[in-house]
């Protein structure tokens, strides 16, 4: 496994499925000009690995959007993936931050999950208070309620990768094998998160799971995309009308949109401005994430 993919599994035997992803240059990207203090990357990039974890079941176009939100120091994660597994996403702190576990981070909070797909009439969301210390607890717990499945997750970050490990029991397992999942749980529990950061899916299948069937699927490629997108800027700043935009030009000598899942500022003069209301209107009016 190479960096920046996906490789999902099924310990063919026990009927337990899981997936092993990794990035190293697109999680790079994404904290690059973001100057978060080391605990919010720590916590940004297993909520990273765990969105793709997630991401990584969806069968066709959609797009997975996951927060948490707290009243602590980090008051925002949000992390966006579409089904090619190009993802985006950011964090909102506030200094002086103190190192700790997600919760103590976090504070009191929710996490919330919405996923968008053509076919269906409306996004499903979910919401739900954060329960656990860790973004592995935190999704744990989730998983556990609303697949009724139980799951284990197993996470770490660092300045230059992030990576993590998936398990998921199926509705067939100890039908299979009783003691299976309690098995595959402990073996999963030994990893160390160096071993997480640097071996190929491959190889540290073999080292966890040595004795069992597994069945390896196809890695699947990761990407941070985060394109820029200056005629959504220009439709959402029409969709506010002359006046609104006229004025903050007035104030402030300029318009400033500040694209902040992308790390991107948008200026507007006072003749981008006019170029702006004297374009036709777009026929649809896009709004910014």
């Amino acid at each position: 496994m190479i960096d920046d993919c996906l490789c999902r599994f099924l310990l063919e035997d026990l009927d337990i499925s899981g997936a092993v992803v990794r990035l190293g240059p697109a999680w790079q990207k994404m904290i690059e000009n973001r100057d978060y203090p080391a605990p919010v990357a720590r916590v940004f990039g297993e909520m990273t690995a765990t969105t793709l974890l997630l991401a990584g079941n969806l069968k066709q176009p959609g797009r997975l959007t996951v927060q948490l939100r707290g009243g602590g120091a980090v008051s925002l994660l949000v992390i966006d993936c579409n089904e090619q597994l190009q993802i985006r996403g950011m964090a909102r702190c506030s200094t002086p931050l103190a190192d700790g576990t997600a919760a103590a981070l976090l504070g009191d909070g929710q996490l919330q999950l919405a996923l968008d797909m053509p076919s269906m009439r409306e996004p499903y969301q979910s919401i739900v208070p954060l329960s656990g210390d860790s973004i592995a607890e935190i999704f744990e717990h989730y998983l556990g309620q609303s697949d009724q499945l139980p799951a284990r997750l197993f996470l770490a970050a660092s300045a230059d990768s992030a990576a993590g490990l998936f398990l998921q029991r199926l509705p067939t397992a100890e039908q299979r094998d009783a003691d299976g999942w309690t098995r595959i749980e402990a073996l999963a529990a030994t990893v160390k998160a160096a071993e997480l950061l640097s071996l190929p899916a491959d190889e540290l299948l073999l080292r966890l799971f040595g004795e069992e069937t597994v069945r390896l699927f196809p890695a699947r490629a990761v990407a941070h995309n985060c394109p820029e997108d200056r005629e959504k800027v220009r439709s959402l700043l029409r969709s506010l009308g002359r006046d609104e935009v006229l004025a903050a030009l007035r104030e402030h000598g300029e318009v400033l949109v500040n694209d902040e899942i992308c790390n991107r500022q948008y200026r507007f003069d006072a003749r981008a401005v006019d170029e702006l209301f004297a374009d036709p209107p777009s026929p649809t009016s896009p709004t910014l994430h």
